[in-house]
């Protein structure tokens, strides 16, 4: 089973490791960190339902979130970087089938840490573009099922299983100043989770494909 603490070890080995590798190899003529502040749109593009075993012909449906977010990334050399994104969103969870007249069904914060290992295509220049691939552990926590639910099937608790998955990433960061700059980044996030709806004694279950899309704007600064 995937650890989420192994995903945290990992990046505080790199970051205390590559460093003095990396200054050893090329020196302090370019900027080894940068650091990001962004807004970011939370984009479900999610595959649901059905609800089982009690609501065959129902499924749930996922809504967009806004969010701050902030990324830490070090440039291993002047091309390549690993970043890691925080981030935290709150999403209703929508009824839809045979559940549509409910409408809000629950709800659920998402905290999914994202670790991605970019290239840099022009780390000299003033406008510079990058991708970047690598993995996300989520974290679903505070879920709880909606009044109008309760009212409808009696007192039912909601949790959602975490997941891990891969990411994809490409953005592009525009000078502002020499150290300041914007960004624009868009990423995908692989989430798929595990619904469980348990009330009494009858338990129903729903997979769920969230795979939202990240668009997100903001500034930088690098060190």
């Amino acid at each position: 089973m995937f650890k989420p603490w192994l995903l945290f070890s990992g990046v505080a080995l790199f970051a205390v490791a590559v460093p003095a590798q990396a200054q050893s190899q090329h020196g302090d003529d370019y900027a080894h960190w940068i650091v990001r502040a962004r807004v970011i749109r939370v984009t479900p593009t999610e595959r649901t339902g059905p609800i089982l075993p009690s609501f065959p012909a129902a499924h749930s449906a996922v809504t967009n979130s806004y969010a701050p977010e902030l990324d830490f990334t070090y440039m291993a050399t002047r091309h390549i970087g690993a970043e890691l994104i925080l981030g935290t969103t709150k999403h209703d969870i929508q009824g839809r089938g045979a559940l549509d007249t409910l409408g809000r069904a629950g709800h659920t914060w998402v905290l999914p840490p994202t670790l991605t290992l970019q290239y840099h295509f022009l780390p000299d220049g003033h406008v510079r573009p990058y991708v970047g691939a690598g993995v996300n552990y989520t974290i679903f926590y505070s879920e709880k099922a909606s009044r109008g639910l309760q009212d409808a099937i009696g007192k039912t608790g909601l949790g959602l299983s975490d997941s891990v998955g891969y990411a994809l990433q490409a953005g592009v960061d525009v000078d502002v100043t020499r150290r300041v700059f914007v960004n624009f980044d868009l990423k995908y996030l692989d989430i798929d989770t595990k619904a469980k709806l348990t009330t009494g004694s009858l338990v129903n279950r729903e997979r769920v494909h969230l795979d939202p899309l990240v668009p997100g704007i903001g500034i930088g600064m690098r060190f």
